[in-house]
């Protein structure tokens, strides 16, 4: 909200006014979440920074998690700032270089991450909600569909008649091009008012709902990225399918006939197995060549020996890195150590009991500010809601005030939703408390396979608590994410915590 912005730089310039600080730029994103690094002013920013030869010393934030709410684009960004000298400031949050502040410092940034993921998951519950009900849940219809003021589908029929256009042209043989070139002929369009490409013909052919089948939550969920591969789909128990809950476009059997089809024309894909473990893999990357993923690597040594390590992927595409490779056993040695020694000991319990504790306070105490805003909002809607109710009562009716309502309407329903998300989120944190045998517990089965070397059972756990080793030409950078799961009162509480390691050379 700008009301909000105007308070956070309201609250930067005075901490710049106090600390004797000259802000040079402001960069403001409006309206933007901070669960991703793809905001506009926040790359501006990060350019201009890595552009500076002014000598800028910091980069100030109202909270950490205005920087961001990821824990991989916080640390990667960071990275890219200590480059250039110049550190992140938080207005809020007062910390120094000691390494209690690192570690506090990685808490708040993984607490920012978990109410940005513990939100979705309960937007996911109101989503679940509306699907069983066989309703609208938001985004862009189905080409064929428009969304009625009660959420229901109802037919476009001159967008679904290019629907049954492609499903009439594919099963009788032509290809997509074939496809495309007819539909742009006869001037049909995207539902986004674009023309038609193989990938949309693809999503078209694949969408069970032009039976009247209604169809939710198939999908995969967003990629570290934040993309949603839509060609990759859920197990079929965690699919929603309501027979008759959408109106129906294409016949059953012209739709079975075009999946045959499709699946005679998908291309197998290879199969490779491994047969030496690599307990690092998909976590190890080069860091001489921009993060290029190391891959494991067994050949023969000068005496007949099998020699197994890690190596960087460019070496193997003749590209020139220049990083050496690494012993596998020492690698894996070295990654598990560090383990023992800075996150499944005794002595970071207390601190971080404490400080989640302190975090999920604070994060109620926000949730009760926003709710009291949120409910200002919808009684003044509700308030224009019913003065243009007593206008048309009294006779006066126009497009203009019909408009007028009905864009008053969606943003109740908005606000209704918003209110709802908040008191849900904000009833779970209250019922929270963190205790240090919780956290004991959850490193008790993960630290007795580290502790015993049992290779094969830490590769299972591993990306639970390491997010990416990073390996130089001089030193090896580890970089821990540590995956906690608290059941209370049949409410499942998932907090991540990233902790950077210093270098060690």
């Amino acid at each position: 909200m700008d009301e909000s912005i105007d308070a956070q730089i309201r609250a930067i310039e005075e901490y710049a006014d106090k600390n004797s600080i000259q802000i040079v730029k402001v960069f403001i994103d409006r309206a933007k979440s901070a669960t991703s690094a793809n905001r506009p002013e926040f790359k501006n920013m990060i350019k201009y920074c890595e552009a500076d030869e002014t000598g800028i010393s910091m980069a100030i934030v109202h909270k950490l998690d205005r920087f961001s709410r990821d824990k991989y684009d916080s640390a990667i960004y960071k990275r890219k700032l200590k480059l250039k000298g110049i550190r992140v400031v938080s207005v809020l949050e007062k910390l120094d270089d000691s390494p209690e502040s690192l570690i506090l410092e990685s808490v708040i940034e993984g607490m920012g991450q978990y109410y940005s993921a513990n939100l979705a998951r309960e937007v996911a519950k109101g989503q679940k909600e509306n699907a069983l009900k066989a309703l609208h849940n938001g985004g862009d219809a189905p080409l064929g569909y428009d969304v009625a003021f009660d959420k229901t589908y109802v037919i476009n029929e001159e967008e679904a008649q290019s629907v049954r256009i492609i499903f009439d042209m594919y099963i009788n043989g032509y290809s997509y091009s074939k496809i495309i070139d007819k539909l742009n002929d006869f001037g049909f369009l995207t539902k986004r008012k674009n023309k038609f490409g193989k990938n949309s013909l693809h999503g078209i052919l694949s969408n069970e709902k032009y039976t009247g089948v209604y169809v939710f939550n198939k999908t995969q969920r967003k990629g570290v990225n934040g993309k949603r591969n839509g060609h990759k789909q859920k197990s079929e128990d965690e699919i929603i399918k309501i027979e008759g809950g959408m109106p129906q476009i294409i016949d059953k059997e012209v739709f079975r006939q075009a999946q045959e089809m499709m699946q005679k024309r998908k291309k197998a894909p290879g199969s490779h197995k491994a047969t030496t473990l690599y307990l690092l893999t998909g976590l190890i990357k080069c860091g001489e060549c921009g993060g290029y993923a190391m891959q494991g690597n067994k050949r023969k040594d000068k005496y007949g020996n099998d020699y197994i390590s890690y190596r960087c992927g460019c070496r193997k595409q003749k590209r020139g890195c220049n990083n050496k490779e690494i012993k596998r056993d020492y690698l894996e040695e070295f990654v598990l150590t560090e383990l023992e020694k800075h996150v499944l000991n005794d002595e970071a319990i207390p601190v971080l009991s404490k400080e989640l504790n302190e975090r999920l306070k604070t994060k109620s105490n926000d949730n009760h500010e926003m709710l009291s805003n949120l409910r200002n909002k919808l009684e003044k809607v509700n308030k224009e809601i019913e003065n243009i109710l007593n206008a048309i009562m009294n006779g006066i009716v126009n497009n203009m005030l019909k408009d007028k309502l009905d864009e008053l309407e969606q943003i109740k329903l908005n606000l209704d939703l918003k209110i709802g998300e908040r008191s849900i989120e904000s009833n779970g944190v209250e019922s929270v408390d963190i205790t240090e045998d919780q956290i004991r517990s959850m490193f008790g089965q993960f630290k007795e396979f580290v502790l015993t070397r049992n290779l094969p059972e830490c590769k299972k756990f591993i990306s639970d608590y390491v997010k990416e080793v990073v390996v130089y030409k001089d030193h090896v950078e580890v970089i821990f994410n540590v995956v906690f799961s608290f059941v209370d009162n049949e409410v499942t509480h998932d907090l991540h915590i990233t902790t950077r390691r210093e270098k060690i050379k």
